[in-house]
C-alpha cells in the first residue's frame, strides 16, 4: 500500500525476461518482476501540492497556461528547417567558390599583417574567420529555419517524460532533512515539544505511522492550539502510544480495504482525469481531477442511467474518503443505499443499520434525536406526505404535532409506529387511553381535543399520514423504531462526532418504505447538520440512489448546507424521479453537477440549462471562384482545372464572437463516451469551473 493510502496496481516494466507461460486456469499470473517500491511517508508529505482552481488533484500538480499557445504544426516545422539549410548551406557554397566575390573576406585582409602570409599565424586566422562566418550564418539561417522551436519539439517526446517519470523522488523531496520538513514536525518543535515531535519523527521513520495518523495527531494539534490547556494531556498521549494517539473512538487506524486513492494531507479522493480534448478548457486538459469537502460542501448531483458506474465511481470513492478522514477526526459521513449496495465492507463503519433484517445490532430513531414534539412532527410530515400532491406539509406536522405532544407528555417518550397508527386512524381506545393519562393537563387534552375534531375533515391529512404510517407497521420491521429505550437507535444527532454510519434500506421487498425512510433521513440530516452547535466537522450525506426522495422542503434544506459545513451527494438515473416542479429548484441548490453517458436528451436539456452559455470564436470560410481576365492567367486556370479537376478560387475567412451552449443536449446524450461523464464544481468559495468532461477513474 502506497504512503498516500492507495492500493495502486503498477505497469509491469518491459524487460528482456522472455513472457512466462499462461498459468492454469482459476490461477493468477505469475509475477514478471519484484513489487515497485512504495513512497515512504516522509516522501508523501514533501511531495508538492499546487491548486489553480476547485476540483485538482494537487499532489505533484503542475499548472499549465490559462490559453493554448498557437503552435506550428510538426510537418511545418520541420520542411522550414530543411529549406532554410539548404539555402543556407548554397550561400556557403556561393561564398566559398569566389561566385559573389571575395567581400567577405575583406575584415580577414584587413586585420591579417602581411607579414604572416605563408605562415601558421596565417592559416590559423583564416580558418577562425571561415568558423565565425558559418556560425554567423548557422544562426541566422536557424533563427529563420526555426531550428530552435524544432529542437525542444523533439526532445519533449515520449522517450524524455518516460526517463522523467522514472525519476519521480528528484522533485518529491523538497526541504528533507530541513527545518521545515514535515515529517519533523516543526510546529511542535517551536512549541517547545521537541521530544514529542522526535517520538513522531521515529514512528513515520520506523513505518508505524501511516497517512492516517499523521492527519489525526496533527488535527489534534490543530485542536491544541485553540485550547491550549489540552497541550499536556496531547503530550502525555503521544509519549505513550506514538503514532496510536488520539485514536479514533472505534481503534481502528484505517479502512480494511481502500478502492480509491485518496490524498489524506489535501483531503481529496482521485475521481479521474480530464480529457485532453478541444470540449475542455487548455488550462485543465489532461490533469487529475478530485473531489474533497471544498467542493462537497456544495453538494452535488449526479445523473446517470444504471450500469454507468455511479456507485463504483462515485459514490465509493466519496463514501471512502469522508470515512478515512472521520479516522482523522475531520468528518462525519452516513451513506444511505438499498441492502447489498457496494458501498464499503461492514469493517469500514462504525454503525451499520440494516432496516428489516432481524440480525441488524442498530436500529433507526423515527424522530430523529429529536425532544420537541413540532420539530419531530415537521420531519415526520416531511418524509411521510412531502411528496404527495395536495397535502399541505404544514396541516400535516400539525396534525403529527397534535398527537406527538399530547403522548410525550403522558409517558415521556414518542409513539412507536403501532401506537402513532392507531392515533393516526383515530381509535377511540387509543384516544381514550392517552386522555386519562393525561388527566390536569389541559393544554394537552385541548391539543388531543383539536386532533379528534379535525379528525375525517374534508382536508384533514391524518388518513394519509395513516396510509404511510402503515407502510412501516409490517412484520418486517417488527422490533423496528424503538422508542422505549430498549433498542439502540442511531440518532442523526451523533453528528457532532466524527462518526461513519451506513444505512441499508430494504429497496427489493419494500420500496415505498424505502423512500419514505430516505426522505426521513434526508430531512433529519437536514435539520441535524444545521443544529449543530460545533460545526468544525465536516458533515456529509450519501445517498446511492436518491430516486423520489427530494420533495419541495429538502430541496430548501440542501441550500442552506453550505452555510452548515455540510453537504449531500443525490445520484439519480434519471430527472424524471423528481417532481417536475423540484428539477430546476434542484439544479440550482447544488453546486456540483455531474452527467454520467447515456442521459437522455431530456435531461441533457436541464443541464445544458444550468450551466449555461459561453462566447466562443467561430471561423467561416467561404470559396469564392476566381475569374481571370487576362488570355494567359484563363489559359493557366483551365490546365490548372484540367489537372486538379477543380476549379482556382481564393478563401474568404470571417471570424466571429458567437454565443452557444457550453455542452448541448444531443452532445450530453450523444457525445460523452462510455466511462466518462461531463462535471461542472463550485466550491463553497465560490470557485467554479466550467463543465468538464472526464474519464473516471478505473476506466481503460
Amino acid at each position: 500500500m502506497d504512503t498516500d493510502g492507495t492500493h495502486e496496481t503498477r505497469p509491469p516494466r518491459v524487460g528482456h525476461v522472455p513472457r512466462p507461460a499462461s498459468p492454469p486456469p482459476g490461477l493468477p499470473p505469475k509475477p514478471s518482476h519484484a513489487p515497485t517500491a512504495a513512497p515512504t511517508l516522509g516522501d508523501w508529505l514533501r511531495h508538492p501540492r499546487t491548486s489553480d482552481g476547485p476540483g485538482v488533484w494537487t499532489y505533484g500538480h503542475v499548472p499549465r497556461a490559462a490559453e493554448e499557445p498557437e503552435e506550428t504544426p510538426t510537418r511545418q516545422l520541420v520542411s522550414g528547417a530543411l529549406i532554410s539549410l539548404l539555402a543556407g548551406l548554397l550561400l556557403w557554397s556561393l561564398l566559398w567558390n569566389g561566385y559573389l566575390g571575395a567581400f567577405w573576406l575583406w575584415p580577414l585582409y584587413m586585420f591579417t599583417p602581411d607579414s604572416w602570409a605563408g605562415k601558421l599565424p596565417s592559416v590559423v586566422a583564416s580558418y577562425v574567420w571561415y568558423a565565425m562566418v558559418a556560425t554567423v550564418l548557422v544562426i541566422g539561417f536557424g533563427r529563420l529555419g526555426r531550428w530552435p522551436e524544432l529542437g525542444r519539439r523533439l526532445l519533449s517526446s515520449r522517450a524524455l517524460r518516460a526517463v522523467q517519470s522514472a525519476h519521480p523522488a528528484d522533485t518529491a523531496r523538497p526541504g528533507a532533512g530541513g527545518p521545515d520538513d514535515p515529517a519533523r514536525w516543526p510546529q511542535l518543535r517551536a512549541a517547545g515539544l521537541g521530544e514529542v515531535a522526535e517520538r513522531l519523527e521515529v514512528e513515520a521513520g520506523g513505518g508505524r505511522m501511516n497517512d492516517v495518523d499523521y492527519t489525526r495527531i496533527r488535527r489534534a494539534w490543530d485542536s491544541v492550539r485553540v485550547d491550549p490547556s489540552r497541550m499536556r494531556a496531547f503530550a502525555d498521549a503521544v509519549r505513550d502510544k506514538g503514532a496510536g494517539a488520539c485514536v479514533h473512538p472505534s481503534g481502528a487506524r484505517d479502512l480494511p480495504v481502500r478502492a480509491a486513492r485518496h490524498d489524506l494531507l489535501a483531503r481529496q479522493v482521485l475521481l479521474g482525469t480530464v480529457e485532453d480534448g478541444a470540449r475542455n478548457p487548455y488550462s485543465r486538459r489532461g490533469t487529475a481531477l478530485a473531489l474533497d469537502p471544498d467542493v462537497l460542501g456544495t453538494s452535488l448531483l449526479a445523473v446517470g442511467p444504471s450500469g454507468t458506474g455511479k456507485t463504483r465511481q462515485l459514490v465509493r470513492p466519496v463514501v471512502e474518503s469522508l470515512s478515512l478522514q472521520a479516522l482523522a477526526g475531520q468528518a462525519a459521513v452516513v451513506a444511505v443505499g438499498a441492502a447489498g449496495a457496494q458501498l464499503g465492507p461492514d469493517a469500514a463503519f462504525d454503525v451499520v443499520v440494516r432496516v428489516g433484517d432481524p440480525t441488524s445490532v442498530y436500529d433507526l430513531d423515527l424522530y430523529g434525536g429529536a425532544t420537541d414534539p413540532d420539530e419531530a412532527a415537521t420531519l415526520l410530515a416531511e418524509a411521510f406526505v412531502g411528496d404527495v400532491p395536495g397535502i399541505d406539509v404544514r396541516r400535516a406536522a400539525t396534525a403529527l404535532a397534535q398527537l406527538l405532544g399530547p403522548f410525550r407528555a403522558a409517558y415521556e417518550r414518542f409513539p412507536a409506529v403501532p401506537e402513532l397508527r392507531e392515533l393516526l386512524d383515530g381509535l377511540p381506545t387509543a384516544f381514550d387511553a392517552l386522555r386519562r393519562d393525561l388527566a390536569g393537563q389541559h393544554a394537552m387534552l385541548r391539543e388531543l381535543d383539536a386532533r379528534a375534531r379535525q379528525h375525517g375533515a374534508l382536508a384533514d391529512p391524518g388518513p394519509a399520514l395513516a396510509d404511510r404510517v402503515a407502510l412501516l407497521d409490517r412484520p418486517a420491521f417488527a422490533g423496528f423504531f424503538d422508542t422505549t429505550g430498549q433498542g439502540r437507535p442511531f440518532s442523526l444527532r451523533a453528528l457532532e462526532h466524527p462518526i461513519r454510519v451506513r444505512v441499508d434500506l430494504p429497496e427489493r421487498g419494500h420500496a415505498d418504505a424505502s423512500r419514505m425512510l430516505a426522505r426521513l433521513l434526508l430531512a433529519q440530516f437536514n435539520a441535524a447538520a444545521a443544529a449543530r452547535t460545533d460545526r468544525s466537522l465536516f458533515a456529509f450525506l450519501a445517498f446511492d440512489d436518491a430516486s423520489h426522495t427530494l420533495t419541495a422542503g429538502t430541496v430548501r434544506g440542501v441550500q442552506r448546507l453550505r452555510s452548515a459545513h455540510a453537504g449531500v451527494l443525490l445520484t439519480l438515473r434519471t430527472l424524471d424521479d423528481v417532481p417536475e416542479e423540484l428539477r430546476t429548484p434542484l439544479l440550482g441548490s447544488v453546486g456540483c453537477r455531474m452527467a454520467f453517458s447515456g442521459v437522455t436528451t431530456w435531461d441533457g436539456k436541464r443541464f445544458a440549462e444550468a450551466w449555461g452559455t459561453e462566447w466562443v470564436e467561430t471561423r467561416d470560410v467561404t470559396h469564392r471562384t476566381v475569374f481571370a481576365d487576362q488570355p494567359l492567367t484563363r489559359l493557366m486556370h483551365s490546365f490548372r482545372k484540367l489537372v486538379t479537376g477543380k476549379a482556382v478560387t481564393t478563401d474568404a475567412v470571417t471570424v466571429r464572437q458567437v454565443e452557444r451552449e457550453r455542452w448541448s443536449a444531443s452532445d450530453l446524450a450523444h457525445a460523452v463516451p462510455p466511462g466518462h461523464a461531463v462535471l461542472s464544481l463550485t466550491s463553497v468559495r465560490g470557485e467554479r469551473a466550467a463543465p468538464l468532461l472526464v474519464r473516471l477513474a478505473g476506466t481503460s
